[in-house]
């Protein structure tokens, strides 16, 4: 299955995604025998809580078709990168699309950008980096961790992604992006726990016009050393953000309207006029009786925002450096004398 070009008929080997609700969605590869805990070669059947699929039926229906389990039915979706963050088997923490949508808009991608990415992880972003560079543009991405570095790779060639990307294992704090990568970067983006030494690297990295850079770190700490160091190496428009999504739920409200007082009048001589302003625009009133007198009761449409907000995830910091000959290199700072 490619995740860069789309296709209409599923096929032996393919990746799907089968979606039961918004909340409980799998990827599957389509095959039709699997080994098993003893190693043995089974039929493939998956196990949801609406029964099983078996998943040879999927051979020859049409993605976005509705799919008939043991106990229900789900639908089967072609895979996107939005879905793979949702589906794909962690590996280490992953930045999920709100964030990543801020990460592609701030390193101001386009095809046939080139991109250097630190480290890989599970591959989230990768594949939604891939998808912005296409169909001439080439992502470099790194880890440290050998394990992680090969799965990655395997996952790429099985999405046949990998004429866009090229992994490596390597401490890009420690020994920098190698020099393959000398010079030829359009952008750069970090996720590391020290991402301030890997600031002069990415220098290294770049074009000599210039380019974007975006880190990501969950402490603040962090990222008040990255910006020392970007200053430090001639970056400008430093900029750091937090993505916190809200979704409001439209609802019916009803709200009483008190009548109000005529102010033509006299203090002493004012009488409530009923039936007084204050209603909502676009509202039903409705009368509504009570000790005090009738009332009017106003009903109408609003958006009501959740009770508790999502929490915090990360901090993306943003900078672009200038071309060579615009930079401006600052000092590094003193330390406070006692």
């Amino acid at each position: 299955m490619s995740f860069a070009n789309y296709k209409s008929v599923i096929e032996q080997g393919d990746t799907v995604i089968l979606y039961l609700s918004v909340n409980n969605m799998h990827a599957i590869k389509v095959e039709q025998r699997i080994k098993n805990k003893k190693n043995e070669m089974v039929e493939n059947v998956f196990q949801t809580p609406y029964g099983a699929l078996k998943v040879k039926s999927l051979i020859g229906q049409t993605f976005g078709s509705k799919v008939a389990l043991s106990k229900g039915w789900a639908y089967v979706l072609h895979p996107t990168p939005e879905l793979w963050t949702l589906t794909l088997p962690h590996r280490t923490q992953i930045i999920y699309t709100p964030d990543i949508s801020i990460i592609l808009f701030q390193l101001e991608l386009k095809p046939g950008s080139v991109v250097l990415e630190s480290g890989t992880g599970s591959g989230s972003l990768s594949h939604a980096l891939i998808r912005c560079i296409k169909p001439h543009g080439h992502l470099y991405t790194f880890d440290f961790h050998a394990q992680r570095v090969e799965v990655a790779r395997a996952e790429f060639e099985d999405h046949l992604v990998s004429e866009y990307v090229t992994v490596q294992q390597r401490d890009v704090c420690q020994t920098g992006f190698g020099p393959d990568v000398k010079g030829v970067a359009d952008a750069v983006f970090l996720d590391l726990p020290h991402p301030w030494e890997a600031v002069p690297h990415a220098v290294e990295a770049m074009k000599e016009k210039g380019g974007r850079f975006v880190s990501f770190s969950p402490c603040i700490e962090q990222v008040q050393r990255t910006c020392e160091a970007l200053a430090q190496q001639g970056f400008i428009e430093l900029q750091t953000m937090e993505c916190l999504q809200k979704e409001l739920t439209v609802q019916t409200r009803a709200m009483s309207v008190l009548p109000l007082p005529d102010f033509s009048q006299p203090q002493h001589q004012q009488q409530p006029r009923g039936g007084g302003g204050g209603g909502v625009a676009g509202g039903e009133r409705a009368a509504e009786g009570g000790e005090g007198g009738a009332r009017e009761q106003c009903r109408f449409l609003t958006g009501v925002p959740p009770p508790s907000l999502p929490g915090h995830t990360g901090y993306l910091t943003a900078a672009s450096l200038p071309p060579r000959w615009a930079r401006t290199l600052r000092s590094p700072p003193q330390p406070l004398s006692a």
